[in-house]
This record gives structure tokens, sequence and C-alpha cells, in this order.
């Protein structure tokens, strides 16, 4: 089974200073108040370790995450990116 390993270091914040939420938090958009459904673009560095069987296929067995950057969020409902907002989940 395959197991994925993520960086200590959090994806950089995109140009707007959109990031992605913490534990406490979550995304909204102001502009339709979707709470659920996002399109998440990121960037990467990573190293994938490759285990090939002897007919050729191949399963990544393990996968490190250097480098990771926020590209854009878009709201799956209304198709913004310019209102997205990290908000804290509710209690």
């Amino acid at each position: 089974m395959a197991e994925s390993v993520v960086a200590q270091q959090e994806p950089h914040p995109t140009d707007q200073g959109l990031r992605l939420p913490t534990a406490g938090e979550r995304l909204r958009c102001a502009g339709c108040g979707n709470l659920t459904r996002f399109d998440v673009t990121l960037s990467a560095r990573v190293t994938e370790y490759w285990h090939f069987d002897l007919p050729g296929e191949h399963e990544v067995e393990n996968t490190t995450v250097h480098e990771q950057r926020l590209d854009e969020v878009v709201c799956r409902w209304c198709g913004r990116s310019d209102a997205i907002e990290v908000v804290a989940r509710p209690m």
C-alpha cells in the first residue's frame, strides 16, 4: 500500500494572501456562501519511491513533499477565485 509523507513546510500563500486553512479553520466563498466545494490548485516538488514488479507495472510506495505552493482556490458553486477566505470553524 502506498504511503505518503508530507514535509513540515506549509504551502506558500498565493499572491492574494490566501492560505490553506489550519485545523480550526475552513474555506468560505464570500461571493455565494459556499463552505464545502472548492478546486484547490497546488504546485509541489516531490520525491516518490517507485517499486516496479517484474512485468513492469509500478506502485508509488512513498511520497515526500519537499515544497508546496498554493496557486489558486476556486469556488465550485460560483466559479470565483477572488472571494475565497479562510474563516474559523464553528465550535
